[in-house]
């Protein structure tokens, strides 16, 4: 382990779990400690990460079956009853089929409701595009007063959950069905709607979110080696973007490429291109995801390689900003 609390990834086996498996040691937790929860599910307790939860407190779980508005409008009645409620269903069906209750009912009276989108990103794999979910992040992030939050792992996952019941309105956090690297501890630093500096650089800055964490990490420590010292930051809430880790990413390395296990619509990318808006000096950016498309079937890591969210496809992107610095005249890097 690093000072930072994170797992050493150049000298220690990763371990890997999924971050739905953290979802749900956040929900135990949570009901352990004596919190008034409420935990609903779409019928899919077996994979969003609910199962142990259900057998161990059947009085706290509700499984509303196929029907994901009817699961958010109860919800909405149990939180104005004053009860903490955590709804789970598929990213894809929170974010399209139960938007527009989410809206009306959550978001509009600014309940405390916490949505669970799980499977999400390309970790519904086989599934295809139809289960993909690469839109949620940008549809949930427009929605007045909703906090977005996308772990980097397992361990992040539990702590994101106990810390959504903290939060007075509504929050959405997004996890993986797919066993992902687990690059952080509980030692490591995490506060909703902070960033996380995982790696000083001086060159440039990688800001991602979820598994594409694990992925910058390794493309920061391949360029080392070219000499290309790259900052890492783990932006993990997209709403509301910590803008001045952003802004002093932009003044200090003056390039940055983000990336992000989604859409390049309205996703993180977009988020961090808004954020520069408000910089005084103009920062040329990289935004790396999945391009205006639906999804195909395979296996995670197939599916990663497929939209090019690897590490050599991180490195890449952070030569080509590189160069379009250098090319726009600003070579002295940053301050």
């Amino acid at each position: 382990m690093v000072e930072t609390g994170l797992v050493d990834i150049a000298h220690s086996v990763i371990e890997t779990e999924a971050t739905n498996s953290g979802y749900e040691r956040g929900l135990i937790e949570l009901a352990e400690r004596g919190d008034d929860i409420i935990v609903m599910d779409a019928d899919l307790a077996g994979s969003s990460g609910t199962a142990e939860f259900r057998k161990r407190f059947p009085d706290r779980f509700m499984d509303i079956g196929l029907c994901e508005q009817d699961m958010i409008g109860t919800a909405a009645g149990l939180a104005l009853a004053g009860k903490c409620v955590f709804v789970t269903t598929h990213g894809m069906l929170a974010a399209g089929k139960a938007w527009d209750i989410i809206r009306s009912t959550i978001c509009y009276g600014s309940l405390n409701v916490n949505i669970c989108g799980a499977d999400a990103g390309l970790s519904a794999g086989a599934a295809g595009g139809s289960r993909q979910s690469l839109e949620d992040v940008a549809v949930m992030r427009t929605l007045p007063g909703m906090t977005v939050v996308v772990p980097a792992d397992s361990v992040q996952a539990a702590r994101a959950t106990v810390a959504a019941a903290r939060i007075p309105g509504p929050v959405y956090m997004r996890m993986a069905a797919t066993r992902v690297p687990v690059v952080t501890t509980d030692l490591t630093p995490f506060i909703v709607g902070q960033g996380s500096v995982y790696r000083q650089g001086q060159d440039v800055t990688v800001i991602a979110c979820g598994v594409m964490v694990y992925e910058a990490m390794k493309a920061a420590r391949t360029l080392e080696d070219t000499g290309i010292s790259v900052r890492v930051i783990n932006c993990h809430t997209i709403k509301p973007l910590d803008r001045a880790i952003v802004g002093r990413a932009a003044a200090e390395t003056s390039a940055i490429v983000t990336v992000e296990e989604g859409s390049i619509i309205g996703g993180l990318g977009g988020a961090v291109a808004e954020a520069l808006t408000h910089t005084e000096r103009p920062t040329p950016i990289r935004i790396i995801g999945v391009g205006d498309r639906f999804g195909v079937s395979g296996e995670h890591e197939q599916l990663l390689a497929h939209f090019g969210l690897k590490a050599r496809d991180i490195a890449q992107a952070v030569r080509d900003v590189l160069k379009k610095r250098t090319e726009s005249g600003d070579t002295d890097g940053g301050v």
